[in-house]
């Protein structure tokens, strides 16, 4: 029993001891740069009376000034510079000790000029327990776009299409990530994510859409219809090289680049995959309302792609977006999804 308490004594006096130099070690290390600190204020505020001084001596040398002036103007310099290392020195201390208390509680940032002056004062009411990263080259926001959709082929163009023009409309959600491609300028960006994209079309002349063995076809319906809408849905991953200015704010312990309310051009294209087809028909029948909801492959290709582009002012864009790949699979007509509308990125 005795041989425990000893044991545990001797470990306690070594963890005792063992925290007594940490905190030895962490004043020895804030002494050691306080006193840096302070050697490069006295180095600097020698640099400037020596530069001062010199400039008196080329104007008595010149015999701008009497040599007792220039006297009277050496002696304000060199009570000048004194005094500046005092200020600056008590600032740094100041400073120092109230980083010290506030390290857990809430972050106090003050930025200093040269000589000393505070310029700025900045609170942070969040925990100090990580590092503020200095340069934030990627963001992220989400995505939201909306408008307009119809197809173009060789037999339907949008002058004379088999589809709605103010029916059919599409909508995108999505998130999307932007890093600034070069490491001193931020003129173009990287922007990249993960969308769903919901295309819609609402034929003409009472027709819905027929699933013939390999063909996909526009019938007419034997009812009057009040609504058809054939909608394919995608899981697209879209990448655009963006273009424009920024707004670029620099301080102590950061760098950013905004582009927010910023002119911005977007150019690229997405690549992705469909994940399903609907359609949904409303009519009557002998005085009943009717809802149609059908699922099927409709023979839609598995695999999209397209090409897109945006141009914004602020945060909101004017957004257009091309299917290259035809919406169904051969040997049906070869038409393709394009879309106009607004585009929101919202950071």
């Amino acid at each position: 029993m005795k041989t425990i308490i000893v044991s545990l004594t001797l470990i306690m006096f070594s963890f005792a001891m063992q925290e007594m130099q940490a905190q030895n070690d962490s004043i020895s290390d804030k002494t050691e740069r306080l006193e840096t600190l302070k050697q490069k204020i006295i180095e600097e505020e020698k640099e400037e009376l020596k530069l001062e001084l010199e400039r008196i001596q080329m104007r008595l040398d010149n015999k701008s000034i009497t040599q007792e002036v220039a006297d009277d103007l050496k002696k304000e310099a060199a009570e000048k510079r004194a005094l500046n290392i005092e200020n600056r020195i008590v600032i740094l201390e100041n400073k120092l000790a109230l980083d010290e208390r506030n390290k857990y509680n809430y972050g106090t940032s003050i930025e200093l000029l040269g000589n000393g002056k505070i310029v700025n004062i900045n609170r942070s009411y969040k925990a100090e327990e990580k590092d503020r990263v200095y340069d934030k080259r990627t963001t992220s926001d989400l995505v939201l776009a909306a408008g307009f959709n119809n197809v173009i082929s060789d037999e339907n163009s949008l002058d004379n299409s088999d589809f709605k023009i103010g029916g059919s409309r599409f909508f995108e959600i999505g998130w999307a990530w932007k890093t600034r491609v070069f490491q001193n300028t931020n003129w173009m960006r990287l922007k990249y994510g993960v969308s769903f994209q919901f295309n819609g079309l609402k034929p003409t002349d009472n027709r819905y859409f027929v699933e013939n063995g390999d063909l996909t076809q526009l019938e007419e319906f034997e009812f009057n219809l009040d609504k058809s809408k054939f909608r394919s849905d995608n899981l697209v991953f879209p990448l655009h090289f963006e273009f424009g200015p920024s707004k670029k704010t620099e301080g102590a312990d950061y760098l950013r680049y905004s582009t927010k309310g910023q002119f911005k051009i977007g150019v690229g294209g997405y690549a992705g995959f469909n994940i399903g087809e609907r359609q949904k028909l409303k009519y009557n029948v002998d005085g009943d309302k009717k809802k149609d909801k059908l699922k099927g492959d409709y023979n839609t290709n598995d695999f999209v792609y397209g090409l897109s582009s945006y141009v914004s002012l602020g945060g909101t864009a004017l957004y257009v977006k091309y299917d290259l790949n035809p919406l169904f699979k051969d040997p049906n007509i070869e038409m393709r999804n394009i879309s106009f509308g607004l585009r929101f990125d919202i950071d």
